[in-house]
């Protein structure tokens, strides 16, 4: 599979896979797991996308049970995780509410915890989950500056942000946030045209993108029109529909990396299959104006 390279030396498998259903299955036991992780390294699929809150913060401690079972893998894949968010359950369930925090004091408790549920000793990019109405921007900026100085985090980057977001914590940054993971899919296109990819490709930036099959909405009816045009292609490629759809956005030219989250073993097999489907512009557009339910101005 190819590779794409966020900054010198940093580089990450082209599709990712995600891991915030991880907790969601009946079995979740490190044998398991680790078939998952064999599905994906088979097809060059090496980057790991975590988050602290997953299964109510129980997804990192998982994987690392897994891990501790097969330590060599580590040497073999990218961990991504993300921090900022205080839910009221797992070890934050007494907060009296859902909020934010991007204090450095959180950052750093938050990277120790990720470091030791997952038993490793650095996280290769950590991201601040969401936009922070109360960010101080000076002190979020220099604690991600530390997590890297520290060694204990290779690079840093942000999730869902907005443009505005993205530019006022890199402006105060030493080291360079080298993407931002937004919703991006066939179901939520909004980012194609409003600032949010072009932002990033002026910086020459690689956008991830999360729930890239729109968390299944693609399959479940919500546009019947889009998904008789994906299956259309998808005959046309002796693919799923699935597949198209991530094939629909590994053809746009700002380099997106898909972070593809499914349990089932078949399905997991058949994520690299995005990889080999070729698409022409008449048929991009063909599904993008599926997507938005009718012609572009």
């Amino acid at each position: 599979m190819e590779r794409i390279s966020l900054q010198p030396g940093f580089e990450f498998s082209r599709i990712a896979y995600g891991m915030w259903r991880l907790a969601d299955g009946a079995d979740t036991s490190a044998d398991h797991v680790l078939a998952k992780l064999d599905c994906c390294l088979e097809q060059g699929i090496t980057t790991m996308d975590h988050a602290d809150i997953y299964g109510g913060y129980t997804v990192e401690g998982i994987f690392g049970a897994a891990l501790k079972t097969r330590p060599s893998l580590r040497d073999n894949i990218e961990i991504v995780t993300k921090c900022g968010i205080v839910a009221p359950v797992g070890r934050y369930a007494d907060a009296p509410v859902k909020y934010y925090d991007t204090s450095a004091a959180h950052i750093r408790a938050s990277v120790e915890t990720s470091l030791s549920q997952m038993g490793i000793d650095h996280i290769d990019l950590l991201l601040i989950h969401r936009p922070d109405p109360l960010i101080d921007a000076e002190e979020t900026g220099r604690a991600m500056d530390d997590m890297v100085a520290s060694g204990k985090v290779r690079a840093v980057g942000v999730s869902n942000f907005r443009p505005w977001d993205f530019s006022l914590l890199q402006s105060a940054m030493h080291n360079r946030l080298v993407t931002n993971q937004i919703e991006l899919s066939l179901t939520h296109t909004a980012p194609f045209i409003n600032g949010d990819l072009a932002y990033l490709q002026e910086r020459r930036l690689h956008p991830m993108a999360w729930s890239p099959l729109g968390g299944g909405g693609l399959f479940s009816g919500e546009n019947a029109a889009l998904l008789h045009v994906l299956e259309a292609v998808g005959k046309q490629h002796d693919a799923d529909a699935g597949t198209i759809a991530l094939a629909f956005l590994l053809h746009h030219p700002a380099g997106i990396l898909p972070v593809v989250g499914t349990n089932r073993l078949e399905r997991i097999a058949r994520i690299g299959d995005a990889a080999r489907i070729r698409l022409d512009r008449q048929t991009w557009f063909r599904l993008y104006t599926a997507a938005i339910g009718g012609d572009v101005p």
